[in-house]
């Protein structure tokens, strides 16, 4: 016997006719009929069951509660003479002895129907979260979450990994986004950090001895939020391993994700090992992204040539890129429409011509490329009825990039939807010039391991090698054009550390002083090791088919970094900020 309840409100069948039964749940919806009949809709955390009121008594009970308030329902189950093939519960309806009254709802609006939430104003669903999530298919993502989480739990364990959790509080370090800052009452005018990750403390870990670590990690980056990125609070499957290379990561994720995406996926199909391996620079020159949707299957092409000396000035002797769409039957207003909307995501302007069903090129820039058509042809596939998007300039990749996602999805043909398809991302920078400062910066991880260790940074440094065309040995992963997670084999040697350092004019003092632990743990004989840490939150957004993240967590917070369920951020009392040694410093108008 369930507590307070003989049956959830999913169970009940033909063979319990006849049963009595005691059902608890939420008044989802009643119904009334004639004044001296009510059919009340019954759900709970399982489902739902259809309750017929025909006794004055109760009847009377029924009409003064607000739907969404709690009740118990005591009596027998009946066949129900219309049945609901829709429902588990179709078949039958409780006919109630006893109706007691478990928690009242004092309102007699809603500010939405709960089973229509999705609906609703986010902001009104992030205010009434839990009235949000009583709606079945908000509750559906959660149980996802629930459930992936534990089968991820669970593949790590049996890997050999050790769960092991790292500190909250810690020291602020620069890891790319600004900290979230905790001050310290003890230690007027100090402040902890939450940790951006637990980078160091998992480096710790195998510097430590540990051989394989993994935790379902919190992390805290006071970021702006995108579709796929929350504000403040989000989490990873962070996993690091010692003695280990980029191939020992791989192997562990191809073997644990398939599995989870396969069968907890709203696509069953997802790729198996070994995933595609694609460079960085190559995924930016054949897919306009480091982060390309292998679903597609457009692909960029460089037609720089064909523009040298061109009439057409956009794209007169600059770097172009083309992506040839076959089979295109969208109209002008269509491809126009879908074109204006790339602008508006990459900054961009992009132009077109087609083919029409004689293979003539016509429409957009046609009168400017017409005469090429044979050169067009030697690098593009331009059968009958074929868009050719092209882009131009310094931010041609990027726009290209965003063309290929567009009108892979919207051109019929050129997009297996139903389907996870996952690959690596390797060869990452390991410097680049900084937009602001216009010196040499790392690029990505500053303590990923360079491709070729000391020597390739000695002949850096002498000027042998450009600085630019070092690689590090680190790593993305990609699915269906989201990126999962960053990863790398780690610098983990004091001496590659420092001279990587000073190519950036940073020397062993400062390294000491921004990451003093790790360096120290270092310097007494760390081990090779590897991890990866793919974010949990994106995972399940894939999983469930969801655009945006907030939609598979339990309590979000807005675009802005607000709660608005509990109202925080919130102003504190001048006691507690008088405690903190804190003062706040109003702007001035």
């Amino acid at each position: 016997m369930m507590q307070m309840r003989t049956h959830n409100c999913s169970e009940l069948r033909a063979a319990n006719v006849g049963e009595q039964v005691k059902l608890v749940g939420w008044m989802e919806n009643v119904r009334e009929v004639g004044g001296s009949l009510a059919f009340v809709v019954l759900r709970d955390f399982y489902g739902t069951t259809q309750i017929v009121v025909e006794q004055p008594d109760m009847l009377a009970v029924i009409k003064e509660l607000n739907k969404e308030s709690t009740i118990s329902v005591e009596g027998v189950v009946r066949e129900r003479s219309s049945k609901n093939p829709k429902l588990p519960t179709g078949d039958v309806e409780v006919v109630p002895s006893k109706i007691d009254v478990l928690g009242r709802c004092r309102y007699n609006s809603l500010p939405f129907e709960v089973n229509q939430s999705r609906k609703a104003d986010e902001m009104q669903r992030l205010k009434y979260r839990y009235l949000d999530l009583r709606n079945p298919e908000v509750k559906a993502n959660i149980v996802l979450r629930c459930n992936v989480v534990a089968a991820l739990r669970q593949a790590m364990t049996e890997h050999g990994f050790l769960e092991i959790t790292t500190p909250i509080l810690t020291a602020s370090s620069p890891e790319g986004a600004r900290d979230y800052l905790v001050p310290a009452r003890k230690h007027p005018g100090k402040f902890y950090a939450l940790p951006q990750a637990p980078q160091q403390f998992k480096q710790l870990l195998m510097t430590s001895g540990f051989d394989r670590y993994f935790q379902i990690a919190p992390c805290f980056r006071d970021e702006d939020a995108r579709g796929d990125r929350s504000p403040g609070e989000f989490y990873q499957l962070d996993m690091e391993m010692a003695f280990a290379t980029q191939e020992d990561v791989f192997a562990i994720l191809e073997d644990v994700l398939p599995p989870i995406f396969a069968k907890f996926g709203k696509y069953n199909i997802a790729s198996s090992a070994p995933f595609r391996r694609i460079a960085y620079l190559d995924a930016l020159e054949t897919y306009g992204s480091d982060k390309p949707d292998l679903r597609i299957d457009l692909t960029a092409k460089d037609i720089s040539d064909l523009f040298a000396g061109s009439e057409f000035e956009p794209l007169k002797d600059k770097k172009v890129k083309a992506v040839d769409i076959t089979g295109c039957a969208l109209t002008r207003k269509q491809i126009e429409k879908l074109l204006a909307d790339c602008e508006v995501q990459s900054g961009v302007k992009s132009y077109w011509f087609k083919t029409d069903e004689k293979g003539e090129i016509v429409g957009g820039i046609a009168k400017f490329v017409a005469d090429r058509k044979e050169a067009l042809a030697g690098k593009l596939d331009l059968a009958p009825n074929t868009l050719v998007v092209v882009n131009g300039g310094e931010q041609a990749v990027k726009a290209t990039g965003v063309v290929i996602k567009t009108f892979g999805a919207a051109v019929e043909g050129h997009m297996d939807k139903e389907r996870y398809e996952f690959c690596w991302i390797v060869d990452f920078p390991l410097y680049e010039i900084g937009e602001e400062s216009g010196e040499l910066e790392f690029c990505h991880n500053p303590f990923s391991m360079p491709n070729g260790g000391m020597e390739v940074l000695l002949k850096a440094e002498r000027g042998e090698v450009d600085p630019l065309t070092i690689t590090a040995d680190q790593y993305d992963l990609v699915c269906n054009g989201v990126e999962l997670s960053s990863g790398a084999v780690r610098n983990h040697d004091p001496e590659i550390m420092i001279k990587a350092f000073e190519l950036v004019r940073l020397g062993e003092e400062d390294v000491k002083a921004k990451f003093p632990a790790m360096y120290n743990a270092f310097c007494y004989g760390a081990p090779p090791h590897a991890g990866i840490a793919p974010g949990v939150d994106r995972m399940v957004m894939l999983l469930a088919g969801e655009d945006s993240i907030r939609e598979i967590i339990p309590f979000p917070m807005n675009k802005n970094a607000q709660d608005v369920m509990m109202d925080a951020p919130s102003v504190v009392t001048q006691k507690q900020l008088d405690e903190l040694h804190i003062a706040v410093v109003k702007e001035q108008e």
